[in-house]
C-alpha cells in the first residue's frame, strides 16, 4: 500500500466521522421532533387494533377510520384531564382560604396522636412542623411566577400535542409509512428480514402496550371500590393516579402506596386518630397489597406471557438492569426495547444457542 492510498483512506475516514458528527448534531437539533414521533409511533400501536377494526369489519374508509381513531383516543385523555381539573380548582379555592394556624393544629394533633398510640417521642416531628420551621421559608409572592409557568407549560402542551395529532393520522391512515421510513434506511440485501422483524415487533408491541392499559384498568377498580368503601373523598382520581403510577415497575407500587397512605390519611384530618384515622388507613392499605397481589401474580404474568411471551423472571432482570443504568425511566422503556431486539435477533441471529433460548416462545 502506497501513501497516496493511505492518505485516500485517511481522507476517507475523516469525511465519515464528519458525516457522522454532523448528523448527530442534527438529529440532538431535531430531538423534540424525534419524541413527537416516538409517541406517535407507540401510540399507533395501540390505537391499531381499532383502526383495523373499523376498517376490516365495518368496511369504513382508511381516512374516517383513522380519524374516528383518533378522536376516541384523544377523548379518553381528555375526560382523564376533566377529572383532575374539578379537583385542582377546589385546591386551589381551598389554598385562597387556607387557615395556616388551623393547618398547623390539625398537623401537630395527627403528629401527636400517632406518637401517642405507638409510644413515640415526637418531639423531633412537632418541633418540624411548628409554624416557625413550616412556613418561614414559604414565599406566597412566588405564586404568579408559578402560574406563569404553568401557562408556558400549558402552551408547550398544545403544540406537542397537536404536533402528536398530525403526525399519528398519518401512521394510521398509512401503516406501513413507518415500515418504509426504517427500510429506506437500511440495506436492500437485509430489506425482507428487516420487513419480518418490523411486522412481529409491532405486532408484540401492540398487544403489549393494550395489556398495560388492561393492567392499569385493572388495579384502578380494586383501588376505587377499596377507597369508596371506607369514603376517602376522591376516592376514583386517587385510584386512577396510584395504578397509573404502577406504569414504573417496582418504583411505582412503593410511591402509589406512600401516596394513597397520604391521601388516605388527610381525607380524615381532623378526625380521631385511633378510632378513625388508624383503622381506616390501615384497611385502605390491605386493599392496595390485595390489588398489587392480583396485578404481580395474575396481571402482569398474564401480560407478559401472552403479549411479548417473556418469562416474568427475564423480564424482572432486564427492567432491573436498565433501571440500574437509566432510572425510572430506563424501567418504563425497558420491555418495549427488550422486545424489539428480541424480535430482531431471532431474525437476524437465528442459529445462536442463546437467542434461540430466548425466543423458543416466538
Amino acid at each position: 500500500m502506497n501513501s497516496k492510498d493511505i492518505s485516500s483512506g485517511i481522507v476517507r475516514s475523516v469525511i465519515q466521522i464528519t458525516g457522522i458528527c454532523i448528523l448527530i448534531w442534527l438529529l440532538l437539533q431535531i430531538k423534540t421532533l424525534l419524541i413527537y414521533m416516538l409517541i406517535a409511533g407507540i401510540v399507533s400501536l395501540i390505537g391499531l387494533p381499532i383502526n383495523k377494526f373499523l376498517t376490516g369489519r365495518l368496511k369504513i374508509k382508511n381516512v374516517l377510520a383513522s380519524s374516528i381513531t383518533i378522536t376516541f383516543l384523544i377523548s379518553i385523555l381528555v375526560s382523564i384531564f376533566s377529572l383532575f381539573v374539578p379537583l385542582l380548582i377546589q385546591q386551589g379555592e381551598n389554598l385562597s382560604l387556607l387557615e395556616v394556624d388551623q393547618l398547623k393544629i390539625n398537623i401537630e394533633a395527627v403528629t401527636h396522636e400517632i406518637g401517642t398510640y405507638f409510644s413515640l417521642d415526637n418531639s423531633f416531628w412537632q418541633q418540624q412542623f411548628s409554624v416557625d420551621n413550616l412556613f418561614q421559608n414559604v414565599n406566597f409572592g412566588l405564586l404568579p411566577e408559578l402560574l406563569n409557568q404553568t401557562l408556558e407549560l400549558l402552551g408547550g402542551f398544545t403544540i406537542g400535542l397537536f404536533s402528536v395529532v398530525f403526525i399519528l393520522f398519518f401512521f394510521l391512515k398509512d401503516s406501513h409509512l413507518q415500515e418504509r421510513i426504517i427500510l429506506s434506511l437500511v440495506n436492500d440485501n437485509v430489506s425482507n428480514r428487516v420487513k419480518k422483524s418490523i411486522g412481529k415487533t409491532k405486532n408484540l408491541l401492540s398487544r403489549y402496550f393494550l395489556g398495560l392499559l388492561l393492567q392499569i384498568s385493572i388495579l384502578m377498580i380494586i383501588y376505587s371500590i377499596v377507597l369508596a368503601v371506607f369514603k376517602v373523598e376522591n376516592a376514583f382520581i386517587i385510584a386512577f393516579l396510584c395504578a397509573l403510577l404502577n406504569l414504573i415497575p417496582y418504583l411505582g407500587p412503593i410511591i402509589s402506596g406512600v401516596l394513597m397512605l397520604l391521601l388516605t390519611m388527610s381525607s380524615f384530618i381532623g378526625n380521631d386518630f385511633s378510632s378513625i384515622i388508624l383503622p381506616k388507613t390501615g384497611y385502605v392499605m390491605i386493599g392496595f397489597i390485595v390489588g398489587q397481589l392480583i396485578d404481580n401474580f395474575f396481571s402482569q404474568p398474564f401480560i407478559f406471557s401472552n403479549s411479548v411471551k417473556s418469562h416474568p423472571l427475564e423480564i424482572f432482570i432486564v427492567i432491573l438492569a436498565s433501571g440500574t443504568l437509566l432510572g425510572p425511566v430506563g424501567m418504563i422503556i425497558a420491555v418495549p426495547i427488550y422486545t424489539t431486539i428480541k424480535v430482531i435477533a431471532q431474525e437476524f441471529f437465528s442459529e445462536n444457542k442463546i437467542v434461540k433460548s430466548l425466543t423458543r416462545n416466538f
